[in-house]
């Protein structure tokens, strides 16, 4: 029964402590993004040049694939 807060509490009581102003959901958001590790800009540039290359890559793996097997089914086709 302690799944979904069935057990303690009434839900409104719950839902009335858990709410936030918006000024202190902001408050909080700005203290999370203080703790979160932020990378480096070479770290960055690093990161998204290997994204780039792998997004190159793969484009031209997938279509390399279509064409060869388009070429192929066409053949079997022609025959």
């Amino acid at each position: 029964m302690q799944r979904q807060g069935q057990v303690g509490a009434n839900a409104s009581d719950r839902r009335r402590a858990q709410r936030a102003t918006p000024s202190e959901f902001f408050t909080q958001v700005r203290e999370e993004l203080r703790q979160v590790a932020w990378p480096t800009r070479p770290e960055t540039i690093n990161y998204t040049s290997i994204v780039a290359f792998v997004l190159v890559f793969m484009t031209l793996l997938i279509f390399g694939l279509g064409a060869g097997f388009s070429r192929f089914v066409t053949f079997l086709f022609q025959k």
